[in-house]
C-alpha cells in the first residue's frame, strides 16, 4: 500500500473557520468544521458524507497548551504543546492506550516528522507545494489518517496561538 499525501490549507483559525483536507487529486476527504458559538474551541474533523470522525477540545486548564481528540465522546489522545529548543521542536501526542506519539522538526514552519517509537508515521511539509498557505500530510500505509490528521491541524492550531501571543 502506498503512502497517503493529503493538503491542509493553512488558516488563521478563528471560531466557525471551516477548510476542506483534500487528497493528492483535489478529492475532498475530510471537512475541518470549527463550531461557532462555544466557550471553549473546539472542531470536528468529518468524512467526505459529513460523519464526525473526531472532535478535538482545547484545554483550557492546562498547564501547556493542549487539545484533546475525542471518538464517540471519548478522549483517544492528547496533543501538548512542544518544547521547545533552538532548532528543534518536540511536541508529544498521549495516546488513550498508554502510547505516546511525537511531532518532531521545525512545527512553526511545517517541517517535522510525527513519529512513534523512532518510526515516521507521517511527513509534514510545505515545502512540497508552490501554494501559499498549504501544507502536506505524507501518511504511512496502515495507519489512522484521521487520527494523524487530527494531530496536525492540532499542532498547527497550538503553534499559531503561540505566534499571536508572542511581543511584536
Amino acid at each position: 500500500m502506498a503512502v497517503m499525501r493529503y493538503l491542509v490549507r493553512e488558516k488563521v483559525f478563528s471560531i466557525g473557520d471551516d477548510f476542506w483536507v483534500t487528497d493528492a487529486r483535489g478529492n475532498k476527504v475530510f471537512l475541518v468544521d470549527g463550531k461557532a458559538m462555544r466557550l471553549r474551541e473546539t472542531f470536528e474533523l468529518k468524512d467526505a458524507s459529513g460523519a464526525v470522525v473526531a472532535t478535538v477540545r482545547k484545554r483550557l486548564l492546562a498547564a501547556r497548551d493542549s487539545m484533546d481528540i475525542e471518538r464517540d465522546g471519548t478522549v483517544i489522545a492528547t496533543v501538548k504543546k512542544a518544547l521547545i529548543s533552538p532548532l528543534r521542536h518536540r511536541s508529544v501526542v498521549e495516546l488513550r492506550d498508554g502510547g505516546e506519539l511525537e511531532a518532531v522538526g521545525n512545527v512553526l514552519d511545517k517541517e517535522f516528522e510525527i513519529r512513534s517509537g523512532g518510526t515516521a508515521l507521517a511527513q509534514i511539509s510545505r515545502s512540497w507545494f508552490r501554494m501559499r498557505d498549504t501544507y502536506g500530510v505524507d501518511v504511512a500505509p496502515d495507519q489512522d489518517d484521521a487520527l494523524i490528521l487530527t494531530v496536525a491541524v492540532c499542532l498547527d492550531r497550538i503553534h499559531h496561538e503561540e505566534e499571536e501571543r508572542r511581543p511584536r
